[in-house]
């Protein structure tokens, strides 16, 4: 049971149904499978509302069967059928990498992770975060990968602070719930977000305000002040108001990876999440409308010859103090808002 009031389980219903009839492109010609649990308050609203977006959907409690049911559920579907998770936390089959494994079998793929959390207000935040506008969405993504890949460099305005990439950028990746173009349907979500880093990573140099980072429990951890990292060469050389939480994961990563690198430069999209929004899963919050950075060698989607697999182990999401955003001195953030979209609509590259 839920105590979120009807008004909020009915957003959850109406975001749900726009997510599959206009992301994952569902429709009632294939079958739907929803595993869930009902360990938290936000799984059980997540799931009422998935029973009303999927009524003829076969519902397992995952905590009531064993792991051999579940695989046995999965075994009954086809390419094109769709599996929603509802986690608690995460769901552990042996050496199972659920998600991978249904996407191999062509099967789309909605994931709600970590959902405990996120705990009472919270909830709210993600609930809205769920909700799919395309034309945002696929408007403001879309040209925002154009000027991302057709840009020679770029700054990222933190308040006071600048941090200048001196590079062009790799291809940017979408996280937007536009499948199209890709092999697989589906994912994490709530979804949101564009992301690349520089071709050369050592022509990142300047000051960045931090005022939210993930700690070693994978929660947002909100400084009283932000903290302004130091950027040499790519590297974390410096941090002025510090706490002992930052410093801890600073040290963590140098003693693996020897020095601390920044990687991912992340444009998120997701107007549930800001600065003053927030929720306490950083895999969630990382879609936030702004700048995140990572911290670490590690970067599944780009290759560098710097760094060999097998030695890249952190990846750590630092959130900026985001004034604005410039490509090539053409500013694509103000005002907490991506505005990209109105310069295409005006006949411009997008």
């Amino acid at each position: 049971m839920t105590s979120f009031p009807p008004a909020i389980l009915d957003a959850a219903a109406r975001n749900v149904a726009a997510l599959l009839a206009h992301a994952i492109e569902y429709t009632p010609a294939h079958a739907a499978l929803v595993v869930f649990d009902c360990r938290s308050e936000l799984n059980a609203a997540l799931t009422q509302a998935y029973r009303r977006a999927l009524p003829n959907a076969t519902f397992i409690d995952f905590d009531s069967v064993g792991p051999d049911d579940v695989l046995a559920a999965f075994e009954r579907l086809s390419a094109g059928d769709l599996t929603v998770l509802i986690q608690t936390t995460s769901f552990r089959l042996n050496d199972y990498r659920i998600r991978m494994e249904l996407f191999k079998r062509g099967l789309k793929v909605i994931e709600h992770m970590h959902l405990s959390r996120m705990p009472g207000e919270q909830g709210l935040h993600y609930i809205d975060a769920l909700a799919y506008d395309p034309a945002y969405f696929r408007g403001v993504g879309h040209a925002l990968k154009r000027r991302i890949d057709g840009a020679s460099g770029g700054m990222v305005d933190s308040g006071g602070e600048q941090l200048v990439f001196a590079s062009p950028f790799e291809e940017a990746k979408l996280n937007i719930g536009d499948y199209s173009a890709m092999k697989n349907v589906g994912g994490l979500f709530p979804i949101g977000e564009v992301f690349t880093e520089a071709r050369d990573l050592e022509a990142v140099n300047g000051r960045v305000r931090v005022f939210v980072f993930g700690d070693t429990s994978f929660h947002v951890n909100r400084p009283v002040t932000p903290i302004t990292m130091i950027v040499e060469k790519g590297r974390v050389t410096g941090a002025e108001n510090s706490t002992p939480e930052f410093d801890a994961m600073l040290e963590i990563i140098r003693a693996h990876e020897g020095e601390v690198w920044v990687r991912e430069l992340g444009f998120g999209m997701n107007r549930a999440f800001s600065i003053t929004r927030t929720v306490d899963d950083i895999g969630t919050y990382e879609r936030m409308c702004g700048i995140h950075l990572s911290l670490g060698a590690k970067h599944g989607q780009y290759q560098k010859p710097q760094f060999k697999r097998k030695d890249a182990r952190y990846h750590v999401d630092v959130f900026a103090v985001t004034e604005g955003v410039y490509l090539d001195g053409e500013r694509i953030y103000a005002d907490g808002a991506w505005i990209v979209a109105s310069a295409a609509s005006h006949g411009g590259t997008g």
